[in-house]
C-alpha cells in the first residue's frame, strides 16, 4: 500500500507535527507491505536525500515571524500531475491548511480515501497568530471543510478529539496516539554527567526541566512564577529550559525580573535527539503545564527516560496520568504548580518510583503507534473498496 503523508511542515522544521510525520514515514517505510511519500512545502536547509523515502516539496511563501511557518502554495498543475503519477493508495493529512487543500485537489483528480489527523488546538493557535476576527473565521472555515472532506478523522488524544468541536466539527473521530522515537531507557550516565558539568550543577542539586517552543501560550509564565515560589520556600534547584521560539527574549527577561537568572538556564534549540535524551536522564522532574498541546510528545519522551512530569490537571498532556502514581497534577496556576513541585521533590525514592511507573504506563514507541495506524489503514481501504 502506497501512503501519501501530507503536512505543512517537515524537518528541518522542529515542531511536533513535523516530527510526527517523519516518524510515521520512517516506521511505515520499514514495513515490507508499505511504500511512503511525504508531501510538504519547501523549507530552507532541507536534506531530503537523507531519508529512505521520497519527499515531494512544493512552493512556499515566507510569512510574518509570528506565524512561524512557510505558507505552502499547492496550486501548481504540474505538482498535481506529478503526485497523481505516484499512484498513492491512501492520503493521510496532518494539517488542514495547505495540506488539506492539496489533498482535496488530489482526490478530485484520482479518487482515493483520505484520513485526517487533528494534532493542534487550532482555535487557540489562530487567536495567537491571526489578529483579526475575519481572518480567524476564514481559517476555521477551511479547517472544518477539510475535516468534513475526510473519510476518517483521527485525534491524537481523547481531549484533542473534544477540541475538534471548538472548530465546529461534529462528526465521528478515532483516537490514534502518537509515539516517541526515543528508545526506552535512560541515556548513558556519562552523557548526563557531562551536562551537569557543562551547566555547573552541583551533584546534590535537583534538576528541573522544560522542553518545548519558547512561547507564552505553553504556560511558561506558570513555570517561572512557580519556581520563584518554590525557591522562596527553600527548594534548591537548577531548571533547564530547552527550546527556542518567538517569545524567547521576553521569557528570558521575565525570568531575570524574578531574580531567577542563577537558577534557570536557557539552552536554546536542541536538534540532537541523543543529547536531548541526556537532558531527560539528568532531570529529576519534567515541568509541562501547557494546556495548549494536544498530545505532549515531550511527556512520552520524559517517560522513556523514567523522568516523571508535573502537568496541568485536565490538560491533553495529562491524559493517562494519575496524580502521585505515574506523574503529578496541578491546577492551572503558579501557586498550585509550585505546591506540586515541592510535594514531588520531598521524597527522592517516591520520585524515582513515580518515574518508573510513568515509563511503564505512558511510553509508546513509534513502531507500536504506527502498527496501530497501519491496521486502521487496512480497515479504511476495505471500506473504500466495498
Amino acid at each position: 500500500m502506497h501512503i501519501g503523508l501530507l503536512n505543512d511542515s517537515f524537518p528541518p522544521s522542529v515542531d511536533g507535527v513535523a516530527q510526527t510525520v517523519k516518524n510515521y514515514a520512517l516506521a511505515l517505510n520499514e514495513r515490507p507491505d508499505y511504500k511512503v511519500s511525504v508531501i510538504a512545502p519547501r523549507c530552507r536547509g532541507a536534506k531530503d536525500g537523507d531519508y529512505p523515502f521520497r519527499i515531494h516539496r512544493y512552493a512556499a511563501l515566507p510569512t510574518p515571524k509570528r506565524i512561524g511557518y512557510p505558507a505552502g502554495m499547492p496550486f501548481s498543475p504540474a505538482l498535481i500531475h506529478n503526485l497523481n503519477n505516484t499512484k498513492m493508495d491512501l492520503l493521510h493529512v496532518h494539517c488542514p491548511f495547505a495540506s488539506g487543500v492539496l489533498a482535496d485537489e488530489l482526490i478530485r483528480a484520482r479518487k482515493v480515501p483520505l484520513i485526517h489527523t487533528y494534532h493542534t488546538k487550532f482555535d487557540v493557535d489562530l487567536r495567537v497568530r491571526l489578529h483579526t476576527p475575519a481572518a480567524r473565521a476564514a481559517a476555521i472555515q477551511v479547517i472544518r471543510h477539510n475535516l468534513e472532506a475526510a473519510d476518517e478523522v483521527w485525534a491524537v488524544t481523547e481531549s484533542c478529539g473534544k477540541a475538534l468541536r471548538q472548530v465546529g466539527y461534529d462528526g465521528e473521530y478515532i483516537v490514534m496516539e502518537n509515539g516517541t522515537d526515543f528508545a526506552y531507557g535512560k541515556a548513558e550516565l556519562a552523557a548526563a554527567d557531562a551536562l551537569r558539568e557543562q551547566y555547573n550543577i552541583p551533584s546534590d542539586r535537583l534538576v528541573l526541566l522544560f522542553v518545548g517552543r519558547m512561547m507564552w501560550y505553553k504556560n511558561i509564565r506558570i513555570i517561572l512564577d512557580a519556581l520563584k515560589i518554590a525557591r522562596q520556600k527553600g527548594l534548591q534547584f537548577t531548571a533547564l529550559m530547552v527550546g527556542d521560539g518567538l517569545d524567547a527574549p521576553a521569557i528570558r527577561a521575565y525570568a531575570n525580573s524574578l531574580g531567577l537568572q542563577g537558577d534557570v538556564r536557557f539552552t536554546g534549540m536542541l536538534l540532537d535527539r541523543e543529547q536531548l535524551r541526556a537532558f531527560y536522564t539528568l532531570a529529576d522532574l519534567f515541568l509541562f503545564p501547557s494546556t495548549y498541546d494536544t498530545s505532549g510528545l515531550v511527556v512520552k519522551e520524559a517517560a522513556a527516560c523514567e523522568c516523571p512530569s508535573v502537568l496541568t490537571r485536565g490538560s491533553c498532556a495529562a491524559e493517562g496520568v494519575t496524580d502521585g502514581l505515574n506523574g503529578f497534577l496541578a491546577n492551572e496556576n503558579a501557586e498550585d504548580f509550585a505546591r506540586a513541585v515541592l510535594s514531588a521533590c520531598e521524597d527522592e525514592q517516591a520520585l524515582t518510583t513515580v518515574g518508573a511507573r510513568a515509563g511503564a504506563t505512558l511510553y509508546l514507541s513509534w513502531d507500536d503507534a504506527v502498527k496501530k495506524a497501519a491496521a486502521r489503514y487496512e480497515v479504511v481501504m476495505q471500506k473504500w473498496n466495498g
